[in-house]
């Protein structure tokens, strides 16, 4: 029979080899979202809850926007042959932005539409948590129907629903304060793209108000600047006009001296004895009069400049001009409930599959081969998936009554598995234990030896889990085996199970006849050999399983695995710990048991490949592989 197995599975040694090669496919991610779909859809679902409180809670707010344009241009009276104007560097444009958002654009706009005073303005847009609150309260009564009444109001009064207390009365420096910290935070001042274009927006909770808002921000930013060139033109014509008086009285003063030496002495240049190298303390008629036309010269030159700013002072002319203005919006810019719902739903999953993963990363349960190959160094020899939700320990006959179910199928690839194990000899004698006796161990021994029997194979059950004995409680019955004395030789105490094609050797017997001693053991399996003479009086047994005591009945009942062909260990998908298992495969091996491999019950995501294997005994050759 190994034979034939060997000869018909030539991909097994192909697959031992990329054992370690394998990577996360699609059935592993799926799986993955399989098992964790409770906690992603909890997180998914908390995230649109919350989404839906902050849209239910949250008042809509409008955002009304005005444009004005920068034309920076050069004084009329520096201006020849026309209108020039001037190109701004960046560093312009955004010093003409911060203007426009300065406390003082701010102060002249509250001032004039008297926000101070104004409730709505001066509500914040996002309201406190427990005034959110009290917002469902209201939804949720309006929804119920239900009427006000005192009972209910003092019961939303003591969760701190009921009715907002008035706030203390504030200063009027702290509510102009806080009407500047609403206006500067509901204000937005943006350059449109490259060029001298500014957009001014502002949202409000009032359209008309953001509106009037934004119109008043932008009308207060060209008046602003008309003031600031007529306040320069003032304070230059003041400064102008107190340099004119100065060089008047100079201009006056050294054209009356000129006059005042022309009159005393003649008007012949170098007359007379110049007195040697001695130096004539008083200038000369020349010198006088070429003062006098400068002095009159720079006067001239003052008056005109006065008289321009003088011009500019009578006609001022802004560098900016609004160029759209803003109107009441029609639809509110916030909140989005799609977007909201959208955003939430987006963070939900990312949220959910970070919390998955979290607990996937610290969970140290067997969930898949690849765990128990990269923890274990052994092979998986199956994957069993869960049989009825009813029984916990398992079906015992789910092979019998559901041939062609994923179980069966999967169960006879694990038999095919454990027949390719790598052993000096064929597996005849083969045992299974667990870790704790709340596993399918005695549901597994039961099935896998009714699926050698109805290969045509004799099959032995022997029962050695004495301290639980599943397999002669279920399969024999109390009644069969309670009063009867143990005869010798043990082979005369094997019993026909109930309804099955096998024979079972009770655990009575086994514990009677110390059968978990490794020499008596190994002397009763030697009775059963088919070369033994002794043995066909009652026929000889092509495969002997044993149920093994668990890792929880203490290791040295164990050591009795040391003389069977090979133990699989059974574990459970999600339940069992990677270090106890660890620590029951090491008290195999330190009994020098062959450990076939690990066999995985109640697995609820199998791998790809092993789901191949079992589609393929499905479809084809499965009456065969039976």
């Amino acid at each position: 029979m190994n034979r034939f197995f060997a000869s018909q599975w030539p991909l097994t040694t192909n697959q031992q080899a990329n054992a370690g090669q394998e990577f996360i496919g699609l059935s592993d991610i799926t799986g993955f979202l399989r098992h964790y779909a409770g906690t992603i859809s909890a997180c998914l679902a908390a995230a649109l809850l919350v989404a839906w409180f902050y849209n239910s809670t949250t008042d809509p707010v409008f955002t009304a926007s005005a444009q004005i344009l920068i034309e920076p241009k050069l004084p009329q009276h520096l201006q020849e042959g026309g209108e020039v104007n001037l190109s701004l560097d960046t560093a312009q444009v955004e010093s003409q932005i911060a203007v426009m958002q300065s406390e003082k654009i701010a102060s002249m706009v509250i001032d004039q539409l008297k926000l101070i005073e104004d409730s709505n303005f001066n509500r914040p847009q996002a309201p406190i948590l427990q005034e959110r609150f009290r917002k469902i309260k209201d939804i949720m009564v309006q929804a119920l129907g239900v009427q006000k009444s005192p009972w209910l109001n003092t019961l939303w009064g003591h969760l701190g629903l009921g009715a907002p207390e008035s706030s203390a009365k504030l200063t009027d420096y702290q509510r102009s304060r806080l009407s500047m910290l609403i206006f500067r935070n509901g204000l937005d001042v943006r350059r449109v793209g490259v060029s001298y274009a500014i957009d001014i927006s502002f949202t409000s909770a009032d359209p008309e108000g953001a509106a009037k808002i934004a119109n008043a921000t932008a009308d207060a930013f060209v008046h602003e600047q008309i003031d600031t060139k007529a306040d320069a033109a003032k304070e230059g014509g003041a400064w102008l006009e107190k340099r004119l008086q100065q060089l008047r009285t100079q201009m006056n003063e050294a054209t009356a001296r000129s006059q005042e030496f022309r009159s005393r002495h003649d008007y012949s240049v170098g007359s007379g004895d110049s007195g040697g190298d001695s130096v004539n303390p008083e200038p000369t008629l020349e010198e006088l009069e070429v003062t006098a036309d400068t002095y009159r010269k720079m006067y001239e030159s003052f008056l005109q400049a006065y008289t321009n700013s003088v011009s500019q002072q009578s006609y001022p002319v802004a560098d900016a001009r609004v160029i759209t203005a803003a109107t009441a919006p029609l639809s509110p810019s916030a909140p989005k409930p799609k977007l909201v719902l959208a955003f939430a739903a987006v963070a939900g999953l990312i949220l959910g599959i970070g919390v998955s993963f979290a607990r996937h990363s610290f969970d140290w349960t067997i969930r898949s081969p690849r765990h128990i190959r990269e923890n274990l160094g052994i092979e998986c020899v199956g994957e069993l998936p869960p049989t009825s939700k009813r029984r916990e320990f398992g079906n015992v006959d789910e092979v019998t009554r559901r041939p062609w179910s994923r179980y069966s199928q999967s169960l006879r690839k694990a038999r095919t598995e454990i027949s390719l194990a790598e052993t000096t000899h064929p597996v005849r004698f083969l045992g299974l234990t667990a870790v704790s006796n709340n596993s399918q161990k005695s549901s597994v021994v039961s099935n896998l030896a009714t699926l050698y029997s109805m290969s045509g194979l004799k099959t032995l059950v022997i029962d050695a889990d004495v301290r639980r004995s599943t397999i002669t409680t279920r399969l024999l019955g109390r009644s069969d085996i309670l009063g009867k004395d143990c005869q010798d030789p043990v082979r005369y105490n094997i019993i026909r199970a109930l309804g099955r094609r096998f024979d079972v050797l009770s655990s009575s017997v086994v514990d009677a006849k110390n059968l978990l001693v490794p020499g008596n053991m190994q002397a009763f399996l030697s009775d059963l050999r088919v070369d033994n003479p002794a043995a066909c009086e009652l026929g000889a047994y092509d495969v002997v399983i044993v149920d093994l005591p668990t890792l929880e009945s203490g290791p040295d009942d164990l050591i009795v695995g040391s003389v069977l062909d090979g133990v699989v260990v059974v574990a459970e998908w999600g339940k069992t710990h990677v270090d106890t298992l660890r620590e029951l495969v090491r008290a195999l091996q330190a009994s020098r048991t062959q450990v076939l491999g690990v066999l995985l019950t109640k697995a609820r995501a199998m791998t790809s490949k092993h789901r191949r294997v079992v589609a393929r005994h499905g479809s084809f050759g499965g009456r065969q592989s039976v």
